[in-house]
């Protein structure tokens, strides 16, 4: 059976687990940049397809025969314009159904940078008569091992501006696992899910559940802005990125991010991974080199 189904963002943190859930239920295809970054989501069910947003010849060849599309987007200043272009594609390829990650706040005004550019995207999919449904998660737990797993393993630090402002995290196996249920079951079309980890933590609770998991000390250092921004420079990061996270680190100090939902127990029929089961099972990441 060809794979009805294609995932875009495919080897990234909730598209790679995607691909694993889809591809229990359903052939899937799986969009990738290069072939050479396949590999790890490669498996029964998967099929493979390379696809460059400012290709056309990609788009429609990636987009041949799908009928469902969940639609991801890169962290660029120029992704509403590449979705939009997609968006346009997916439509002349006869896609039925859209299903967006966009992210929690995304309707808020004025909001903040990203979330103004997936509310764009949003609302080019609502005009162009796709059927949509919207998932708007918080922040990925996985952010910590991705963009921190270094400095707990050498330090047993995490370095943040945040504060004491809490943030409820949801783990990416949850929206993925929710995100395979709203692709291939009715009744979620015209939704905007926002989707949440069980509880609102601080920095200081999250460090206090690694230490637990990993037995020994893990302690969040409450760095000021002007670090912050020092730091992400330091490590490559280019001015857009800088302030479009440093946006979000100011929202999620004042509070704004705590909201939980019951929306992955309500599609899914569990209640979703607390964060100290994440830090329970993440735990091996962090171990310090021998």
């Amino acid at each position: 059976m060809a794979a009805k189904i294609l995932v875009t963002g495919s080897t990234g943190t909730v598209g790679s687990l995607l691909i694993k859930e889809l591809s229990k239920k359903t052939p899937v295809r799986a969009a990738v940049h290069t072939l050479s970054k396949a590999e790890g989501i490669k498996g029964p069910n998967v099929e493979i397809a390379v696809l460059d947003l400012k290709r056309k010849d990609t788009l429609d060849a990636a987009l041949k025969g799908i009928e469902r599309l969940y639609l991801l987007t890169p962290f660029t200043p120029d992704q509403a314009e590449l979705a939009k272009t997609f968006i346009d594609a997916a439509k002349r390829s006869g896609v039925r159904y859209i299903v967006k990650q966009s992210a929690m706040g995304a309707d808020s005004e004025p909001g903040i940078t990203l979330g103004r550019l997936h509310r764009q995207v949003e609302r080019y999919i609502e005009d162009s008569g796709i059927p949509y449904a919207f998932l708007r998660p918080n922040s990925f737990m996985q952010n910590f091992i991705n963009f921190f797993g270094s400095s707990i393993r050498s330090e047993g630090k995490i370095y943040l501006p945040l504060g004491q402002g809490k943030v409820s995290y949801i783990d990416a196996r949850d929206i993925a696992a929710t995100a395979a249920e709203v692709l291939t079951k009715e009744g979620f079309q015209g939704r905007a899910i926002e989707l949440t980890g069980p509880e609102a933590l601080s920095v200081a609770d999250v460090a206090g559940a690694f230490s637990e998991a990993l037995g020994r000390q893990v302690i969040y250092v409450d760095v000021t802005p002007e670090a912050a921004r020092g730091g992400m420079k330091a490590a490559g990061m280019n001015e857009w990125s800088i302030n479009a996270l440093m946006e979000l680190h100011d929202i999620n100090k004042k509070g704004y991010a705590s909201k939980v939902t019951e929306q992955v127990e309500e599609i899914t029929g569990r209640r979703p991974l607390s964060f100290r089961q994440f830090a329970l099972d993440n735990a091996r990441l962090l171990k310090k080199a021998a």
